[in-house]
């Protein structure tokens, strides 16, 4: 449960103004790579967003911690490697102190009414959202925008949760993110295969540190 006096005290990383629009990408940043830049940027320019926050999570509930950065090093290591002007690297989910993405978008909903969001993700996280907690919820609670992503992209088109809201995928469009939910769209372009697992496997084997 969000406990509302606590996400009523969380202050915007960003700009906030009645009908912003603004992309949310979640994710560890373990680390941060041009693959979230992909992610980001084709966002901005197809949905045609106002700014991109980058949720840094306190530790994703699906991932081992082995190997797992600290958060502030991986918060720090992530604002040093965005360099760009709309987007925005928080650690707003520590201050939220939510660990589930339908338990930040509910708390960000609630806080921040004036603003339009919309969930970011890539194909491949689309295939294995039916393991999110109330993945159902997280369709019905705001527009999601699904990156097209090397060796996933057919398949993520044809996998359970695209199957469940099948009536409610849309084509790519300005006004996506004022869409009423459940919309989901599929966003494509020069496709980045870069992942934090592969940098994370190169550093290791090159026997370099990325923190």
């Amino acid at each position: 449960m969000i406990i509302r006096s606590r996400t009523n005290l969380v202050r915007a990383p960003g700009p906030v103004a009645d009908g912003l629009r603004i992309g949310l990408l979640g994710g560890s940043f373990n680390p941060a790579h041009e693959g979230h830049l992909y992610v980001s940027v084709l966002a901005l320019k197809q949905l045609q967003l106002d700014y991109v926050w980058w949720l840094v999570s306190p530790q994703n509930p699906l991932k081992d911690t082995t190997g797992m950065a600290d958060f502030a090093a991986r918060l720090a290591a992530a604002r040093k490697f965005a360099r760009h002007p709309r987007i925005v690297v928080s650690g707003i989910e520590s201050a939220l102190g939510t660990r589930f993405t339908i338990d930040t978008l509910d708390a960000l909903t609630h806080r921040f009414p004036q603003l339009h969001f919309v969930w970011l993700m890539g194909s491949d996280n689309l295939i294995q959202l039916p393991r999110w907690r109330a993945w159902r919820k997280i369709f019905a609670t705001v527009p999601i925008a699904v990156v097209a992503r090397p060796g996933t992209a057919v398949s993520a088109r044809m996998c359970k949760a695209a199957n469940v809201f099948r009536g409610a995928y849309v084509a790519p469009d300005r006004h996506f993110s004022v869409m009423q939910p459940p919309a989901w769209t599929v966003l494509d372009g020069k496709r980045n295969p870069l992942s934090a697992t592969l940098l994370r496997g190169s550093a290791l084997a090159k026997g370099s540190r990325l923190w």
